[in-house]
Formats: structure tokens, C-alpha cells, sequence
């Protein structure tokens, strides 16, 4: 048996066919998975799944090669130009989230990668991001889930699993609970009064139904509306209660064409979803609050034939929340001349990426440095302290 907390959810919604439910996927995101525990701030990681294209993400308009590699992706963009620090910009599709920029609540750490090199596999660079170790050879479990397992007093949640797929941070020996965002419950008025019927001698299933007719939003119970956005409120609901880590991914980050187009909509769904939380969490949450959103590569220096980019290595990752200490882009910069590039055709990574989530979770939760090196993320040096949180 799965240690993942399943309950009578998952058991009601496996019977739905025999009271008319249809369930669909929704083409942007996968669950989101929560886990609950006694400390007071809050972590919320963000898979990107597709590789993001950091370089064009925090574009790094100081450095004398940028134009003549990427002009075709950010020429047109030169109006609208964000800038950061006199070195990067920020593109414009995140310009809804540029005050959190100016009150510290948003930074970046740039030319940041897992171990993962050469291959370029979405589904090996994806695993090996979410295992947290130096190969996928043994990997069994997720890095979150290893987190919790050095923490006391972690319980699994009510568990919501609507849909499909799942998130490996999370996989392991501890218990903590799923829901997934997509579902669409089509049950008539005469359905849903023989499924109370049904279930009105079983306590646990009768509240499982209410619950997915509700998060459905079947029966008028919520209205519809972006399943990213959606994602994030209730993400924020759970995490303004017992909730203290939340998982879940964003889709659509796998830009071979029309770049210009399709980053834009993926940095779109980005920003709807840290504005979402921030909304929904409030001051005093937000607060207590550190969002990390991590890919599992990035991609070519150079633009394709298509107006995109092909699978790098090096890439950008994005912090956010009031207990980020925002307001700068972390990172040794590697440079883009030929000769700085990875194989010369990637960005160089300079850092490891598990190694800012460690920091992370060591001011959060206040794990042990030797833990997270040895435990969480197996092989890693969490070098110096770069002071993520306030």
C-alpha cells in the first residue's frame, strides 16, 4: 500500500462511473500535493515543467553577446524593457509581478541547474529534479518528502485525488495528501440524490462526495475559471490553515517554436499563480511565505529555426513571498561568449539548483545543514549561505 494518504476520496471517485461522473485532464497542470506539520512558515515549490528558457525569463541585457544571440526573441520587446539591476530585465509578460520586485518579495538565482547534463530528456531531467540526487540510479523517492522525514510532528491532510499523475517531490515514506485541480463532476439532480442516498450511511464517503462536487464546481458550487488560478487558491486556503508545504507544476514550458508566443502565455499562467497565492494567503501568510519555482533545464543560447529555443542546461530559478529577501538576481554569471558556453551552445550552470531550495528549507523549518546534504539532496554542497529569507 501507497504510504500517500489516498482516503475515501479516492475510493468514491474510483466508483464514479456508476453514478455518471466524467472526469478531465486538464492540459495545464498536475496535482498538487500538501503536506501539514507544526512550524509557522510556509514553502511552496513550483515545477516548471517543459525546461523554462531563463535567458529570456531574466534577460541579461548587459551582456554584449545578449543582442546578437536573442535580438530575434527581445527586439521587440525593447519598449517595454523592465529593468532589474542595470544588468538583467525582466520580460515583459511578468510585468504584473514587477511591485512584488520593488518590495523585495521576488528575486531570481540565474545559471542554475540539477546534476543532469547532455541527454536533455524532459522525463530523466524532470525525475531527476524532483529525486533531489546526483543520478537517478536508486532514486525512489522525492526530496520534499525526504524534508519531511527530518521534521517531527508531520501528518498527512484530508486528501483530495481528482484526475491523474503525480508529484515525485512528494513520493516516499511519508504520508502526505494529494488533490488534483481537474476534475469536471457531470452528475445530474436524480444522480446526485441517488448518490446521497447511496452514501448517507457512510459518513466519510457522503463528505467525499460533497467535497469533489464542490472543488468540481458541478451544482453551482464554485464558478469556473482558470485551473492555474484555481490551483492556487486552494493552495492558499490550505496553507492559511495546518498546511506548511505545497507542491504542484505549471505545464507549457517547452518552447522549440514561436517562443515569443508560447513563453508569454507560460510566463502568464506563472504570475496569475504568485498573485493568486499572494491574494489568497494574505499579509500576514504571505508573510511567512517562500515560493520556489525550479525547471529541469534550460535551453540554447541560440535561436532555433523556428523562433525557439532547443533543450539547454543552465537556466534561472524564480523566489517570491514575504519572507523572500527579493530584490536582486543571485547567481554567478558565466557569461556568453562562446567560449563561457556549456558544449558552446548552452549557459554555463555555475550553481546547483537543489542548493538554494536547501537554504530554503533550512530557514524555514530549521533542518540540519549535514541532513540536507546527506538526507534531502544526497552528494550536495550547499556552499555559502546566499540570505534567501528576511
Amino acid at each position: 500500500m501507497s504510504s500517500r494518504s489516498k482516503m475515501s476520496r479516492r475510493a468514491f471517485l474510483g466508483q464514479s462511473a456508476l453514478i455518471g461522473c466524467s472526469l478531465a485532464a486538464s492540459p495545464l497542470l498536475t496535482p498538487v500535493s500538501f503536506a501539514a506539520a507544526p512550524w509557522d512558515t510556509r514553502l511552496v515549490v513550483i515545477v516548471l515543467r517543459g525546461g523554462m528558457d531563463g535567458l529570456d525569463v531574466v534577460r541579461p541585457h548587459g551582456a554584449p553577446e545578449f543582442a546578437a544571440l536573442r535580438g530575434g526573441l527581445t527586439d521587440a520587446d525593447k519598449a517595454r524593457r523592465l529593468d532589474l539591476d542595470g544588468f538583467f530585465a525582466l520580460n515583459p509578460a511578468l510585468a504584473p509581478l514587477m511591485p512584488l520586485w520593488q518590495q523585495e518579495d521576488l528575486g531570481f538565482v540565474h545559471a542554475v541547474s540539477t546534476p543532469y547534463r547532455d541527454k536533455r530528456s524532459h522525463f530523466d531531467g524532470q525525475d531527476l529534479l524532483e529525486a533531489g540526487t546526483p543520478t537517478l540510479s536508486g532514486a525512489r523517492d522525492g526530496w520534499l518528502n525526504r524534508m519531511l522525514g527530518q521534521l517531527p510532528g508531520v501528518e498527512p491532510r484530508t486528501a483530495f485525488a481528482i484526475g491523474h499523475g503525480e508529484m515525485k517531490l512528494l513520493d516516499g515514506p511519508v504520508a502526505v495528501a494529494d488533490w488534483a485541480p481537474d476534475a469536471d463532476l457531470a452528475i445530474s439532480p436524480q444522480a446526485m440524490q441517488l448518490a446521497e442516498l447511496v452514501m448517507q450511511q457512510d459518513p466519510a464517503f457522503h463528505a467525499a462526495l460533497a467535497e469533489a462536487m464542490m472543488l468540481s464546481g458541478s451544482g453551482g458550487a464554485a464558478e469556473r475559471g482558470k485551473p492555474h488560478v484555481k490551483v492556487a487558491e486552494f493552495a492558499a486556503e490550505q496553507l492559511s490553515g495546518d498546511t506548511r508545504v505545497a507542491s504542484f507544476s505549471i505545464n507549457g514550458w517547452d518552447t522549440h517554436r514561436q517562443q515569443g508566443r508560447n513563453l508569454r502565455r507560460a510566463l502568464e499562467r506563472l504570475s496569475d499563480t504568485i498573485l493568486a497565492l499572494r491574494s489568497g494567503l494574505g499579509p500576514e501568510i504571505w508573510g511567512k511565505t517562500a515560493i520556489v519555482a525550479m525547471t529541469e533545464f534550460g535551453r540554447t543560447v541560440r535561436i532555433n529555426g523556428t523562433g525557439g529555443t532547443d533543450h539547454g542546461t543552465g537556466g534561472a530559478m524564480v523566489l517570491a513571498g514575504g519572507a523572500i529577501r527579493g530584490g536582486r538576481v543571485l547567481g554567478d554569471w558565466p557569461g556568453l561568449d562562446e567560449a563561457d558556453l556549456y558544449d558552446r551552445r548552452d549557459l554555463m550552470p555555475t550553481g546547483d539548483v537543489r542548493a538554494p531550495a536547501a537554504w530554503l528549507m533550512r530557514g524555514l523549518a530549521g533542518l540540519d545543514r549535514s541532513a540536507l546534504e546527506r538526507v534531502v539532496f544526497p552528494g550536495l554542497d550547499m556552499a555559502t549561505d546566499p540570505g534567501l529569507l528576511r
